[in-house]
């Protein structure tokens, strides 16, 4: 395509790009997705080789499609980006791949957009920012590249092989820093895990998933996050048939367990003396929500098995009771880092007003202050449930109806006054 005019014009064919697409096509609006790899790519590309999703595949899908794996299972990666696949097929999701785009700017003059793509330029009166959260990973300027120590992103990890031989520092304690110090520590290296505030929530509790729980409890349909949590990791993991996350279990298998990572000076790495306070407030969270389980039970008289062992803690270990407060990384045999502390928003492409100080969106669930711009798959966009694949399902819905909405403005003509 050299130049074209489209209505709207979707950037990104992930999971919120598939989405939007299909209640758009639903709608009857004409509509483009634009992608610059493959689609689902970053399930592919930017994922570790045995990750398995955090939800179980009954709940973590969009409603027309079930995956090909046991209800009650947990979908690796592969099988998350050939379900996209599957789904886009399914909806005849209007999707160009191989297509980057470079800039989005304002019409002079008119509505809509310019769009400069690798394949030339696109017009179109509405934008949506499908892209989601997880755009630029993270790596903190702590340690110098001249450290001689190997450092990659979680994003960037495949497999124990891919890194030097040696022991591993992993940085952040959220469902990737966990599973990727799991499955390092069973491939038989030496594992030191940085853990910093968390939600820690049991994976299961009286037979029904954490999923289930938060479903029953309203606690997906929260509108905002609890004040002080709005950047808290939740460690959770769907790896091994899904499991609940217990720091104590992971020092007990021979990783240590260190404070949040600090600054780093002649080869040492310091670390901060909260990792007593970080486990604990783990355990509340999670005790908390065994109560609010308990209190559901018996409010709404169900039928659950109770399940006393799961507020049974083990001992603390030696490197919570005496932490760790300095390592000399050479010393200790580290040889390489995997920073596990998430992403940054990266809209360069997207140059119009609206974003803050910071270069996040400024949108209301999703409708940008700049008129004709609409964002998808951001954290918490309308609710606690809008990262995973039925929450951005939901929020795609909503946009369509806005889109939907201001079309019926631009359509409408005042009649004559002869008329009136």
């Amino acid at each position: 395509m050299s130049s074209q005019q489209v209505e709207v014009l979707v950037v990104g064919a992930g999971q919120a790009g598939i989405a939007m697409s299909e209640h758009l096509g639903a709608q009857g609006i004409p509509h483009l997705v634009v992608e610059r790899d493959r689609i689902a790519e970053r399930w592919r590309s930017w994922r570790w080789d045995s990750l398995m999703a955090n939800g179980p595949a009954w709940h973590d899908r969009f409603p027309g499609l079930e995956f090909d794996v046991a209800p009650d299972g947990f979908a690796g990666k592969e099988e998350v980006a050939d379900y996209l696949v599957a789904y886009a097929d399914k909806v005849d999701a209007p999707i160009r791949t191989g297509v980057e785009v470079s800039s989005v700017r304002k019409l002079d003059g008119r509505a809509g957009f310019r769009v400069e793509t690798s394949e030339g330029s696109i017009d179109a009166r509405f934008i949506v920012a499908a892209t989601g959260a997880f755009q630029k990973p993270v790596i903190p300027p702590l340690v110098p590249e001249t450290a001689g120590l190997r450092q990659i992103h979680s994003s960037d990890y495949r497999n124990p092989r891919q890194l030097p031989d040696g022991g591993v520092l992993v940085i952040g304690a959220g469902s990737s820093g966990v599973q990727i110090a799991d499955e390092l520590r069973q491939a038989g290296r030496e594992v030191y895990l940085a853990v910093g505030p968390h939600d820690r929530p049991p994976r299961s509790y009286r037979g029904r998933d954490f999923c289930w729980w938060l479903g029953v409890l309203g606690k997906w349909d929260m509108a905002t996050p609890p004040r002080g949590a709005e950047h808290v990791t939740i460690a959770v993991s769907g790896a091994h048939g899904g499991h609940t996350v217990d720091f104590r279990n992971l020092a007990a298998t021979g990783i240590t367990l260190l404070g949040m990572a600090g600054p780093y000076e002649d080869g040492v790495m310091t670390f901060a003396a909260d990792l007593r306070e970080n486990v604990e407030r783990g355990d509340a969270n999670y005790l908390s929500m065994l109560d609010e389980a308990d209190a559901y039970v018996v409010r709404n008289g169900v039928d659950l098995p109770e399940e006393p062992q799961a507020r049974v803690f083990g001992p603390d270990p030696e490197c919570v009771t005496n932490p760790i407060r300095s390592i000399d990384l050479a010393a200790a045999g580290i040889t390489s880092i995997v920073w596990a502390v998430g992403f940054a928003f990266d809209y360069g492409w997207l140059q119009v007003d609206a974003f803050d100080e910071d270069g996040r969106p400024r949108h209301q669930r999703g409708v940008s202050t700049e008129p004709g711009i609409y964002f998808l798959g951001l954290p918490w966009q309308s609710r606690r449930g809008s990262s995973f694949i039925w929450g951005v399902w939901h929020d795609a819905k909503y946009l369509a109806d806005q889109i939907a909405i201001q079309r019926s403005y631009l359509a409408y003509e005042a009649p004559a006054l002869a008329d009136r």
